[in-house]
């Protein structure tokens, strides 16, 4: 992961390390877990200490390690479960310190004071900042439609990315890599710079130049970012998210300028504007109100940062209950969603709760084969089935209880007579909550399990809700 992070942003990807960082941090906590056979709550919190730690050693952020690893990877937190977190996160950070110093990834002071006057400019940020962020979510999810698409194989889907983000790349050169230090020349306050080593060099002294290319390149960073992930790339839309916000805190604040608001704090735009993206697009509102407290240096911006970052995660929530990241891993079943008995349900396979011990018989049998099989079975079903071992009906023994013991029809009684259609069939690959809906559909207690019409066994409803109960006091323990 941190090599190929590594490749990727070196090389010009528009993507973030955090991503890596905060997946190699969940890998050595997860296989410490595994090695030393830690139940499911154990593993789920070291894997989330894990990433706490590296979130916090990249920003020198502890808080905000702690915030990333509550909102993104937990769910269901007690107060317990803060402890190794805080402590993973406090190490984390005391590393950086360390190794690093004052060169971190992205610090920078607070240049003018928060100012309660400000306050509705804030606000109308947030909102800015929520649609700005739906913007990105929508942008991302097309990108990586249109590549699924029109290029199946992984050479053509990287050459054409690659190409498209060399394009924009050479026309807005501040999308090309994780953009941090474009990031530190506008909270600087001087846009015009990011202009001087492009097309667009001799256009510095343009106020309106610089608004539009502020802009494009705050609307053109999640193509930029899409195509680099899509198309092969390692990382995340961490950094992707903070670079942009900045770009769209910028933008706002150059607009609220020429339209006659002189005094607009454009530094302190551009910081909250990260934060309100960050919250919107990752959906980590506390973690993006502590993490830009935490690498300004302190807490003078805490309201702005509380009213963007709320303001932008309600109006996102509002379309969406879920990340761009987390909703493709919710939709694709990876990753469990706010329903959970579905999840729970997607814990079991058909294939072991497979009841084998049920007796077949086939349907030009008579019935005295068939009593003859009920004297030696324990259960009181039987599959009917013919040479080719295709499932062809079933046979309940209350349904021949008042004709099994009159001798005189054995012979003239064939069991296709007797046998009925089931309720219903299950596939051997059907999805668990699939099957417990034919089960409440069809209100049957037991239902034949099959594999291209072959005759498997027996699915009961009682032994798939003894299963379910089980693995619910495994993952609530």
């Amino acid at each position: 992961q941190l090599i190929q992070g590594g490749i990727t942003v070196g090389l010009g990807g528009s993507a973030g390390l955090e991503s890596p960082i905060a997946v190699t941090g969940a890998a050595v906590g997860s296989n410490y877990a595994r090695i030393y056979r830690m139940n499911y709550k154990d593993r789920t919190l070291l894997l989330a200490a894990g990433s706490a730690a590296g979130i916090a050693a990249a920003f020198d952020a502890p808080i905000a390690g702690v915030m990333f690893s509550v909102e993104v990877l937990l769910t269901g937190v007690v107060f317990s479960d803060f402890i190794p977190l805080i402590v993973a996160a406090a190490c984390g950070a005391l590393m950086s310190r360390i190794f690093l110093g004052e060169d971190l990834t992205l610090h920078f002071k607070l240049q003018e004071a928060f100012s309660y006057y400000n306050v509705p400019l804030y606000i109308v940020m947030g909102i800015v900042a929520g649609y700005y962020s739906r913007y990105y979510a929508v942008i991302a999810h097309q990108i990586d439609l249109f590549l699924q698409r029109y290029f199946k194989g992984k050479l053509r889907k990287g050459l054409f990315a690659g190409l498209v983000l060399a394009t924009l790349c050479f026309l807005f050169p501040p999308l090309f890599g994780e953009g941090y230090t474009a990031v530190k020349t506008l909270v600087d306050g001087s846009g015009a710079t990011l202009m001087q080593t492009g097309l667009f060099s001799g256009f510095t002294e343009n106020s309106w130049i610089i608004l539009a290319f502020v802009g494009l390149v705050g609307l053109f960073k999640v193509f930029a970012t899409t195509f680099t992930i899509a198309g092969g790339g390692n990382g995340g839309n961490f950094a992707p998210s903070l670079v942009a916000g900045a770009f769209m805190g910028y933008f706002f604040a150059l607009v609220c300028q020429m339209i006659g608001i002189t005094d607009v704090p454009i530094a302190n735009m551009a910081i909250v504007g990260m934060a309100g993206a960050m919250s919107g697009i990752l959906y980590a509102p506390l973690t993006s109100i502590f993490l830009i407290a935490e690498v300004t240096g302190g807490y003078n911006l805490f309201i702005p940062l509380m009213i963007v970052s709320t303001a932008s995660y309600v109006i996102v929530r509002y379309f969406s209950p879920y990340s761009i990241d987390k909703k493709k891993l919710v939709d694709s079943g990876k990753i469990f969603g706010k329903k959970t008995d579905r999840n729970l349900l997607s814990l079991l396979n058909a294939k072991d709760i497979i009841e084998k011990d049920i007796l077949i018989i086939n349907p030009n049998a008579t019935l005295a084969d068939l009593v003859e099989l009920v004297k030696v079975s324990h259960r009181n079903m039987f599959g009917v089935v013919n040479d080719e071992k295709e499932l062809e009906g079933i046979i309940m023994l209350d349904d021949i209880r008042n004709i099994m013991f009159k001798e005189s029809l054995y012979e003239s009684i064939k069991v296709r007579q007797l046998m009925k259609s089931p309720p219903a069939s299950i596939d051997i690959r059907t999805p668990m909550r699939q099957v417990m809906e034919k089960f409440d559909e069809t209100q049957a207690w037991n239902l034949p399990v099959v594999d291209e019409k072959k005759f498997l066994g027996f699915i009961s409803k009682s032994t798939l809700l003894q299963n379910y109960r089980e693995i619910l006091l495994a993952y609530s323990s």
